[in-house]
């Protein structure tokens, strides 16, 4: 448990500062977008890259690359934190989980009806799922806003929301937003699924060696037609959680401290060679007592959120706001429902569900958490952004409805960050009052 908070703790204060650097890229696209340079800036997304593996390869722009291939790296941590928390953390047993999946149920199905009610035909219906996905560095970044005086237990069940909303985009990307099925691809598919399984049994731990299976089940599933992001979903969830044992790791590093002092015949003293081995062997061993699960993702966590998500940023939020038609058919229902339902839906989906749970005696509010943040939750979790505008990439073939969607995302997120400030120093200062309300009656 004490390894879940700290990982938690960790995993809060990068959500934070990332925050701010993806917001920072949204500007950047969008003036970009919107200034005499918006030739050049769409021009660039759309230059093509081929790359290939043994006899195929693939030519696509060089959006595609970031959404497709690079953002594979996002669903992979997407899929190590879903697996961390299934083992030990807020989905680890029913009595942690109740809570935040109630928030996230309703965090899913009220904005999708929100938004059906509004775009009940079409093409324009595909936008269901936009509106349902919550941005964890968004959301994250702008309740640190608000300082320690809100209790760590809001944070925590914000990124537990966040995570489990991950899981049903990683579903419905799956199901709803997936091609028809070539079987051609399935045999790649399952060599890097074997290759993976042979590897960790051989107990293979090297990051790198894991790339080759990686692309293989990449690559399989894009010719299934598949989304091939859906490979980082699958190699996060096989990543191991349990560390070697304690015992095992020091038992090696002993004989190999035996082996290295016999064969060293330098005139070095038995104490400095002593000394240089366990330097070089200190870190070894501390990387093996940490489950993979937790290493892998904490070695790729800071770039996810300081290089990956800030390219995709700077790929699709880039939207020419004069270049949108709204007076075209669908292009402003798209936009209202998206927003109607993040701004709105949202926090009332959260909240109505985790009143039903926890009045039905499902579960109870973590402490030092109230109904204010309960509500602050569901303000915040409105924050969509980079989940959000990659679902509406998979929902839209028309480029108008697309931009349409994507600015309806960008307002509602900027209004849902406001709103959720705004709510935020409200009850900050509430519960500034309590205690020193409480002080004074002690």
């Amino acid at each position: 448990m004490r390894t879940f908070l700290g990982a938690t703790q960790r995993i809060l204060q990068i959500e934070a500062v990332s925050g701010a650097v993806l917001i920072a890229a949204a500007m950047l696209a969008l003036m970009l977008a919107n200034s005499p340079a918006a030739a050049s800036y769409h021009g660039l997304w759309s230059s093509h890259l081929s790359l290939g593996l043994g006899g195929y390869s693939v030519s696509q722009p060089l959006h595609f690359w970031v959404n497709d291939a690079l953002m594979t790296v996002f669903f992979l941590v997407v899929g190590m934190e879903i697996r961390s928390e299934i083992h030990n953390g807020a989905l680890s047993t029913l009595r942690t989980a109740a809570l935040p999946l109630a928030a996230a149920l309703g965090g899913v199905l009220v904005p999708a009806f929100v938004y059906l009610s509004l775009n009940t035909s079409g093409e324009i219906s595909n936008g269901w799922a936009v509106p349902t996905a919550t941005d964890i560095a968004f959301a994250v970044g702008v309740l640190a806003l608000l300082g320690r005086s809100i209790p760590s237990n809001v944070r925590i069940l914000l990124l537990a929301v966040a995570i489990i909303d991950d899981i049903v985009a990683v579903l419905i990307i799956a199901f709803f937003y997936s091609g028809g099925l070539d079987v051609s691809g399935l045999p790649w598919v399952a060599g890097g699924i074997v290759l993976v399984l042979t590897m960790q049994k051989l107990g293979l731990g090297a990051a790198y060696l894991y790339v080759l299976p990686g692309a293989m089940l990449w690559f399989g599933l894009l010719k299934i037609g598949a989304h091939p992001t859906l490979a980082g979903v699958i190699l996060g969830l096989m990543t191991p959680v349990m560390a070697k044992p304690l015992f095992a790791s020091a038992s090696t590093v002993l004989k190999q401290e035996s082996t290295f002092l016999a064969a060293n015949t330098s005139g070095v003293t038995v104490a400095e060679q002593q000394i240089a081995f366990s330097l070089n062997k200190m870190r070894e061993v501390q990387r093996e007592i940490l489950p993979p699960v937790s290493r892998v993702q904490m070695s790729l966590h800071p770039w996810v959120a300081f290089v990956v998500m800030p390219i995709f940023a700077l790929a699709n939020a880039g939207v020419t706001v004069g270049g949108v038609d709204l007076s075209a058919v669908g292009a402003q229902s798209v936009m209202l429902g998206v927003i109607v339902a993040l701004v709105i839906g949202k926090p009332l989906g959260i909240f109505l569900l985790c009143q039903v749970a926890v009045r039905s005696g499902l579960c109870q509010l973590p402490p030092g958490v109230t109904w204010g943040g309960v509500l602050l939750v569901g303000l915040f979790a409105g924050i969509g952004f980079t989940m959000s505008i990659f679902i509406g990439t998979l929902a839209f073939t028309d480029e108008n409805l697309l931009n349409a969607a994507k600015l309806g995302v960008l307002i509602a997120s900027l209004t849902a960050a406001l709103v959720g400030l705004g709510w935020g120093f409200s009850l900050r200062k509430r519960l500034k009052k309590q205690r020193e309300c409480s002080n004074n009656v002690q």
